[in-house]
């Protein structure tokens, strides 16, 4: 069978993907899914791009059975095991070592696919800490776009195959042979949350201290992997790592990160995000509320990350959370989810909202400073001098206010007693 390229109708059969069933693939490289599509269509008989829509539309399953041949999931313990023995040797430690004993280390291992990666890093905290240390003081995330690879890596069951490249010590210690395969320790594995998670279209984790992605962003578009590192440098502290697959390499054109280790495609975080690099992440909802950014709202939010190296916060007119600079986050435990929330729900709008209102700013249209206000946390009290700065359009349209939060002073839980 011969399939012509046919950019429409290729184009047609995506958009129904995402617009019909939620499925969005408009950012992966289209000459993988132009293969992984042809693979498809063969296997049912089907000649064209045209036919193969009108057989979605008519087939209620088989959008799922085309997704189990483009989301390909080959994984295996270890893969590049060189790699994974520089992580052993070199990153765990440093990561262990930068935490308090009392604080949570937060691994996520994006692209889980099977379940092999996040039960290899698994392996390798446990050995380092201990069984008992790792399930009391590690959390492991583990996200895939493929509903059906996340079922797989839950069930932790796999044949004598996928296990060879597991060291005999490690499957002896962590696996149970059963009749169905060899089963992963069943009480360590109560330590991974696992999520459906779509790297280009959600919101990341954040605090992470190890961020493993390997052979899953070689699918996307510069485009899109520029923007999934935007998102990768907001869900990790800073001391936290990220660790890639031999294939792939940092596509941002700013040094968001920096390498630890080219050879294994370990970095840690560089520059901080710039107002381009948020913009690459904005979440908008739906086409009807995609404004103009190459005027307002550019213009909006080149003001609100301007001048300070202070905690910054920019709230639209409506009153919703449109961006926050890396020590606002910090400060607040912020994070994406919490861009286009109502200010007033979220910490910061809590702290502003005991002194005034922002619909009174909003009225009045002046600069307003409050001095030395008081926030109680579990921590202790802060001091801070808030600034509120009106933002205007090149008609002096309000677009909002950026704040500015100046820590004045702090007194500790323990030196009030």
């Amino acid at each position: 069978m011969n399939l012509l390229p046919a950019e429409p109708e290729f184009e047609a059969l995506l958009d129904y993907l995402k617009h019909n069933r939620g499925c969005d693939l408009t950012g992966y490289k289209r000459s993988s899914l132009v293969r992984r599509f042809r693979q498809r269509m063969q296997s049912i008989n089907i000649g064209s791009y045209q036919d193969y829509l009108q057989y979605l539309q008519s087939h209620d399953s088989e959008w799922r059975a085309l997704l189990d041949t483009v989301l390909i999931n080959v994984t295996s313990f270890f893969r590049d095991r060189d790699a994974w023995d520089y992580l052993a040797s070199n990153i765990i430690p440093k990561i262990i070592a930068s935490v308090q004993p009392d604080e949570p280390i937060r691994v996520w291992s994006a692209g889980c696919a099977a379940g092999q990666e996040v039960y290899s890093l698994l392996m390798l905290f446990a050995e380092a800490l201990g069984i008992e240390a790792c399930l009391q003081r590690v959390q492991f995330y583990a996200t895939d776009v493929d509903e059906a690879a996340i079922g797989q890596a839950r069930l932790a069951t796999y044949d004598s195959k996928q296990v060879t490249s597991i060291p005999p010590q490690l499957l002896e210690k962590y696996f149970e042979p059963t009749l169905d395969g060899y089963v992963f320790h069943r009480q360590m594995r109560r330590q991974i949350v696992f999520g459906h998670h779509h790297l280009a279209k959600n919101a990341p984790m954040s605090k992470i201290d190890l961020l493993s992605c390997r052979n899953v962003l070689i699918y996307f578009t510069p485009e899109t992997q520029a923007s999934i590192f935007v998102r990768f440098h907001f869900a990790l502290k800073n001391t936290g790592f990220l660790f890639l697959g031999n294939s792939e390499t940092l596509v941002n054109h700013r040094q968001i990160f920096t390498s630890i280790s080219l050879k294994h495609h370990v970095y840690a975080k560089g520059l901080n995000l710039e107002l381009n690099d948020h913009l690459l992440i904005n979440p908008k909802s739906s086409k009807e509320q995609v404004i103009d950014t190459t005027t307002s709202q550019i213009q909006f939010w080149q003001t609100a990350y301007e001048t300070s190296h202070e905690a910054q916060l920019a709230v639209d007119n409506r009153g919703c959370l449109v961006a926050s600079n890396n020590q606002a986050n910090i400060l607040f435990g912020l994070t994406l989810n919490d861009w286009h929330r109502p200010f007033e729900e979220l910490e910061p709008g809590k702290l502003l909202g005991s002194q005034t209102s922002l619909q009174t700013f909003y009225r009045n249209r002046r600069r307003v400073t409050l001095k030395n206000i008081e926030w109680n946390t579990s921590k202790g009290t802060s001091y801070f001098d808030i600034y509120i700065v009106p933002v205007f359009s090149q008609k002096q349209h309000l677009l909002g206010v950026n704040l500015t939060f100046i820590n004045t002073g702090s007194l500790t839980t323990s030196s009030r007693g």
